[in-house]
């Protein structure tokens, strides 16, 4: 395994410069232009080093440190801070601070590859997480936040269309709080449970409670104790369990049905919906004092039709679910492809493994077409003529971004790996990226 690098430098000939140099002697170089796009990232991945300098476009080195200190606290890399000789008593500064050591330009590369050796000597190899919920940067940015949210308690609201992942990113942010799945998480349908057993659903029963109640039972609060509850669609709760819920979060307590005494809970809540609970609010048919508790951090996950780097990177994620066991995996044909990647999934990610699923029983063929997967059903404007009609430069641009994002997601996000793979220099990769209108990852 190797030690990993964020290398933040505006510079792009010294940044290509050192990023190759730093890849020769072995290190996995990460290199950033801007120190938005670095914090980015460095709340994502887990580096032994950053090597910066002080004067970056948008924002300055120090500032950037001192940020960073307060998000990552314990597992805050070493820095290493690039400078002028006009800034030398900032660097200095920034050493008592916490920073681990600083060059000053012009430098010797041999200099800085010594003190780059010397600090990563003392730096344990990290762990770097996979991702999990996508390769488009709208999930990219989601899966960013999530160990921000994690060292929080705070209640989360997750919105999104029906089907659109959002419980997978509940689940998610509960790993990224309890990586050993030592605690537990329960997650229930709020609009799947009769009125009048929702309050024994979320609360619990005492024996006798009423009718059929021959034993006690736990609700899912107390099923959740030390770890996360998931409240999925939250805007199908009846008002009149509204009460009863802001009083249970405020609390940290529920009293099962039946029963006189409150029962502690320690619970971190997750809510999500795929309706306007603001628009709800206006209209009286959810409480706004239960909206404000729920809502205060909130992710938004945008509809499958409005990420389509994700729909491929999904489908060869479900088609390898769909091929275990199997001596030839399932896989698309190009006019497969194409069809999934233009089709708009109304029903979003929920719809795309329904297919996938219904085309791998159906399918006589490992290879799957555009048969398999729509049948007759494709509407006329996605048929596989139609999606051809776009010109030619156009549909060379589409598959080219797509091809590259699926192999920036096979090599992590690494660019230098990417481009070796590909067959380009890493420079090429990015001049490339950048007329494709594809962001750096981080």
């Amino acid at each position: 395994m190797q030690h990993r690098i964020a290398l933040i430098e505006d510079d792009l000939i010294l940044g290509e410069a050192l990023s190759e140099r730093l890849e020769m002697e072995g290190y996995i170089c990460d290199w950033f232009q801007t120190g938005g796009a670095a914090s980015t990232a460095l709340g994502r991945n887990a580096y032994s080093l950053v090597i910066s300098d002080i004067n970056l476009p948008d924002i300055s080195g120090e500032t950037l440190f001192i940020q960073l200190s307060e998000q990552l606290a314990a597992s805050m890399p070493a820095f290493l801070f690039i400078t002028g000789h006009g800034a030398i008593e900032q660097a200095v500064r920034l050493l008592k601070m916490g920073a681990r050591d600083y060059i000053t330009k012009p430098f010797n590369v041999a200099e800085l590859i010594a003190k780059v050796r010397q600090l990563c000597s003392h730096q344990a190899l990290p762990v770097q997480a996979e991702t999990r919920l996508g390769i488009s940067s709208a999930m990219r940015q989601i899966e960013s936040l999530l160990p921000r949210l994690a060292a929080s308690r705070s209640a989360v609201l997750i919105s999104g269309e029906s089907g659109s992942g959002k419980e997978e990113v509940a689940r998610s942010l509960h790993r990224a709080r309890d990586a050993d799945g030592a605690t537990p998480f329960v997650a229930v349908n709020c609009g799947a449970i009769p009125e009048h057993l929702i309050e024994s659903e979320l609360f619990g029963h005492v024996k006798g409670a009423f009718t059929g109640a021959i034993r006690a039972r736990k609700g899912v609060f107390e099923q959740a104790h030390g770890g996360t509850l998931f409240l999925d669609e939250i805007g199908e709760m009846p008002l009149s369990m509204q009460v009863k819920l802001l009083r249970a979060i405020q609390e940290h307590a529920v009293t099962p049905v039946g029963s006189e005494h409150p029962k502690a809970v320690d619970i971190r809540l997750v809510c999500a919906t795929h309706r306007d609970l603001l628009a709800m609010v206006e209209t009286g048919s959810f409480r706004e004092d239960l909206f404000y508790r729920i809502h205060v951090v909130h992710v938004e996950i945008p509809p499958l039709r409005e990420r389509k780097e994700d729909i491929l990177w999904l489908a060869a994620h479900f088609l390898a679910e769909f091929s275990q066991g199997r001596s030839t995996p399932f896989s698309l044909d190009a006019e497969a492809q194409r069809a999934l990647a233009s089709y708009p999934w109304p029903g979003n990610i929920r719809e795309l493994r329904h297919c996938l699923e219904r085309a791998t029983i159906l399918s006589p063929r490992p290879q799957l077409d555009t048969e398999a997967l729509f049948g007759n059903s494709l509407p006329p404007a996605q048929t596989p003529a139609a999606a051809t009609v776009q010109p030619l430069a156009d549909h060379i641009r589409d598959c080219e971004r797509a091809y590259i994002a699926r192999a920036l997601d096979e090599r992590g996000g690494h660019m230098g790996e990417t481009a070796t793979l590909l067959g380009i220099s890493r420079k090429n990769l990015w001049e490339k990226m950048r007329k494709l209108g594809m962001s750096e990852p981080g």
